[in-house]
């Protein structure tokens, strides 16, 4: 006797060897034994051999014809002896009646199963959806085919051109264009990117990357809707200085200024002005909403996105020829030891005399010709002496930073600035600590500091950088965090540091202008009219929305200081390159602020300088590969200073460029496009 039974959810014959019970003992046509129980036993026959019941079987059932089976089946449960039985017209033969079962089983949307050997008739409108439903996934098929050959040719279809952005960085999978691209990928052995690049679906490198970090921080698109800027706050003092700002070249949010009035009583009067975007923009007005949506300007080499638009800027930047809304920061200071004698916040509006540029004073002020008197050049006398202020003012923040245990900040390093003019980049080292950088950062740590402990005073709620070891022990790295009460940075050496001087490209400066004016206006009845109380929801919220914007700008800007590092070597045909050693497989090159891993290099010491060979990069993944070729005597600065920064975004050097309204990489310090060199993460070849 032979059986034909389902086991599994397939359909398989064998000949009866025994039987015990309720199960047989079976041996199929392969010769391998199975135990098959009675319930699961469909047919019993005698002939033909298991095997050839088997073909039989396949062979009727791909004749069968569904659509007059589905009529004759009615809507009643049937079951397969007794439908085989109508459906041939007489006592069906074995081979028949196991056709028919595959035949049922296969054409689960004419027949639903209903138990073993068991079924019944789909309703005609669930029969014809399925139908429907088939007859779509074929046509959608025979699309995706075509998608397929058309990317596999290196020509992009066009109804996959209005979708490139959400199928490189948020796609649907289920969808046929993302399966067709996917398909053309796998059979290219390219990625997505890289097959968008070839049928021209993303423009170049450089606009896949801006294109990826806009889908992901800005899907609605970087531009503002129209909107009319704030009227210049009236009944403001007309403040007696001519003040001058410092700045790069390229800056045109100018946030900050500078004054000196010397007094009849010998001492010295600096003024710290700073733009006051505050007085005309108001919580949770229309211009707030637009600034807290981005948080802060968003830098890159060659470009920016701004934080506040266009005409909003204009009407509170601190361009020179008029009198600009600020908030200062007046400090009495004796000249005889540079000591504070008294301080003074006040809103005004601020004669602007001049807009200064490192372009045009870099080559003439510098610490030989501040120290001879040489050189004839705007400002001079108030430069002299706010260098001389800004000495002192670094001095005792090394003090402070050496009560709590820590080296003074490195000044021999470089740091570089990007300029990219008709995509052909320009990278200009400068030296850190130079007197004009100096100038600024001193005098902006100094506003930070003063305004953070004016808030504390007066008891109203700001935000603040503090920054002290995550853990304990001398190699317990420093942990910088933003919090919204008074705390020490023992990085600048300062018992408060409040972001305070930006607010024109920061939303937390913006922020903290609000209670500084606040505080200025009511004194210690502050706390009833700032716009955040204490443990105030509102602040909070600000303060984690500002966190992860910030850390999604500043991974783009380091990306892009990557990819234009890599540009750069391609324009200069740079094969052979200079590199310093930062520590084990790290290295930086000498020219430009490229980091590279060299896995497996011999052991060099730190500091030591390297000439590398350039075997190839990538500007999609932004990678790099290299190797070693002659290494030369070690750089005493590179090697005195850490292979990597532990005061990020808070030193001197990055303040003076914030202030500047310029992002600069620091060498030596984190990897433009990855993280810390001592993060424990994966860095490009």
């Amino acid at each position: 006797m032979n059986l034909f039974f389902e086991e599994s959810g397939d359909f398989k014959v064998g000949s009866v060897l025994s039987q015990a019970g309720e199960a047989y003992q079976v041996e199929m046509p392969s010769g391998k034994r199975t135990k098959v129980k009675v319930k699961d036993v469909l047919l019993h026959y005698e002939k033909p051999a298991p095997a050839e019941l088997l073909d039989a079987a396949k062979a009727i059932a791909a004749d069968v014809d569904l659509e007059f089976l589905w009529e004759v089946a009615g809507q009643e449960e049937f079951g397969f002896a007794d439908l085989a039985a109508d459906y041939v017209g007489h006592a069906a033969l074995p081979a028949e009646s196991a056709g028919l079962i595959l035949a049922l089983h296969n054409a689960p949307i004419y027949f639903y199963k209903k138990g073993r050997g068991r079924y019944k008739a789909a309703p005609e409108q669930s029969l014809r959806a399925a139908q429907a439903g088939i007859e779509k996934k074929k046509q959608q098929a025979i699309i995706q085919a075509g998608y397929v050959e058309q990317l596999k040719a290196g020509t992009l279809p066009a109804p996959l051109e209005p979708l490139v952005l959400q199928l490189l960085f948020k796609p649907d999978k289920n969808s046929i264009e993302y399966k067709a691209l996917e398909t053309a990928c796998d059979e290219l052995h390219t990625t997505a990117p890289r097959l968008m690049l070839a049928t021209g679906g993303i423009a170049s490198p450089k606009a896949l990357h801006m294109a990826r970090f806009l889908f992901e921080n800005f899907p609605r698109g970087a531009g503002f809707a129209p909107i009319a800027a704030p009227a210049t706050p009236g009944g403001l003092p007309l403040a007696d200085v001519a003040a001058f700002s410092i700045d790069d070249v390229t800056t045109t949010e100018i946030d900050d200024a500078f004054s000196v009035t010397m007094l009849a009583d010998g001492k010295v009067k600096v003024g710290i002005h700073i733009a006051a975007p505050g007085l005309g923009i108001r919580p949770d007005d229309a211009i707030d909403k637009m600034a807290r949506a981005r948080m802060s300007t968003v830098y890159m080499p060659g470009d920016k996105i701004t934080m506040l638009p266009d005409d909003i800027v204009e009407a509170f930047t601190l361009a020179e020829g008029r009198a600009c809304p600020a908030l200062s920061l007046y400090a009495t200071i004796d000249p005889a030891d540079w000591s504070v004698l008294a301080t003074e916040t006040r809103a005004e509006m601020v004669p602007i005399a001049a807009n200064l540029r490192h372009n045009d004073l870099d080559a003439v002020v510098n610490e030989a010709t501040l120290a001879s008197g040489e050189g004839d050049y705007p400002h001079k006398a108030e430069l002299l002496q706010l260098w001389q202020w800004a000495g002192k003012l670094e001095a005792a923040r090394m003090v402070k930073r050496e009560a709590f245990g820590l080296r003074p900040e490195q000044n021999n390093r470089v740091d570089y600035n990007f300029y990219v003019d008709d995509d052909v980049v320009s990278v200009v080292k400068r030296k850190r600590g130079a007197p004009l950088d100096k100038i600024v950062a001193e005098l902006m740590i100094f506003a930070n500091s003063t305004w953070g402990k004016l808030m504390h005073d007066c008891g109203v709620p700001g935000i603040y950088r503090s920054q002290g070891a995550g853990g304990p022990g001398w190699g317990a790295k420093l942990q910088v965090r933003m919090v919204t009460h008074a705390a020490p940075h023992q990085g600048l050496g300062v018992d408060q540091y409040a972001w305070s001087t930006s607010p024109l490209r920061r939303y937390t400066d913006l922020v903290n202008q609000w209670q500084i004016l606040a505080c200025a206006s009511n004194g210690v009845t502050a706390p009833l009219v700032a716009p955040f109380k204490q443990r105030d929801a509102g602040l909070f919220a600000i303060v984690s929305a500002f966190d992860a914007a910030y850390a999604a700008y500043n991974e783009h800007q380091q990306n892009m200081e990557r990819y234009w590092c890599l540009r750069w070597l391609g324009q200069e045909n740079a094969r052979q390159v200079d590199a310093v050693v930062l520590k084990d497989e790290l290295l930086r090159l000498a020219d430009i602020p490229l980091v590279i891993r060299l896995p497996g290099m011999p052991p060099v010491a730190r500091g030591a300088a390297v000439t590398l060979d350039i075997l190839r990069w990538d500007e999609v993944d932004l990678s790099i590969e290299a190797r070693l070729l002659e290494v030369h005597g070690v750089d005493g600065a590179a090697a005195a200073a850490p292979a990597t920064d532990d005061e990020d975004d808070d030193s001197s050097a990055a303040i003076a460029a914030e202030a500047e309204g310029v992002e600069l990489v620091e060498g030596g310090a984190a990897l433009p496009g990855t993280p810390p060199a001592d993060a424990g993460a994966p860095l490009a070849n």
